[in-house]
C-alpha cells in the first residue's frame, strides 16, 4: 500500500464503524490486510490522519451509483424559443402557440419574442400587447416568468411550465 503521509500514526476506523484508535501505520496496515480490506485515508489534514478499514472496489462502485442516481433524478430543462412579428395574423400565432404549447407540455421553459424591423420600433406596444395575448391564451398550462421587455430590437417575454 502506497502512503504519501509524513506522520508516522493514524486514527484508524475499523471495517464495522467502531473507532480502534491512533496506530502506528504499519499496524494499521496489518489490521486491514488481516481483514482482507483496504486501509482507505478518509481525512490527510487533520492530526493524526483519519483513515478507515473498508473495501475500496466496493467504495467507489457505490459512490458512482449514488453519483449516477443523483444524476438521473435531476430534471434539465431547455428554453425554447417562438419568434413572432407584431403584424402577425392570427392562424400563424395559432400554429406558433401550438408549438408553444408542445413545448411547454414537454417540460421545457418558453421564450416568446417579437421581432421589431425599421419603424415598427415606433410602435412597440402592439409588440406588448401580442406577447400578453399570447401569454393568456396559454395560461392554462404556462405561468409568466418574466414580464415582457425591450431587448435591442426585440421584446421577450419568458413563460414557464405549470407544476403537475
Amino acid at each position: 500500500m502506497n502512503f504519501d503521509i509524513e506522520a508516522d500514526t493514524v486514527r484508524v476506523v475499523g471495517s464495522d464503524g467502531e473507532q480502534a484508535g491512533v496506530l502506528p501505520l504499519r499496524e494499521a496496515v496489518a489490521k486491514a490486510q488481516e481483514e482482507g480490506l483496504d486501509l482507505v485515508m478518509i481525512t490527510a489534514n487533520s492530526s493524526p490522519p483519519v483513515c478507515k478499514v473498508m473495501d475500496y472496489g466496493k467504495f467507489k462502485y457505490e459512490a458512482s451509483k449514488k453519483a449516477n442516481l443523483a444524476k438521473k433524478r435531476q430534471h434539465n430543462f431547455q428554453i425554447k424559443e417562438v419568434k413572432v412579428r407584431a403584424s402577425t395574423d392570427q392562424h400563424d400565432l395559432d400554429v406558433k402557440l401550438k408549438r408553444a404549447r408542445k413545448f411547454l407540455e414537454s417540460g421545457d421553459k418558453v421564450k416568446l419574442s417579437v421581432r421589431f424591423r425599421g419603424r415598427e420600433m415606433a410602435y412597440t406596444s402592439q409588440g406588448y400587447d401580442k406577447l400578453k395575448e399570447m401569454a393568456e391564451q396559454l395560461k392554462d398550462v404556462a405561468k409568466v416568468e418574466r414580464m415582457p421587455a425591450l431587448d435591442g430590437r426585440q421584446m421577450i417575454m419568458i413563460i414557464a411550465p405549470l407544476k403537475k
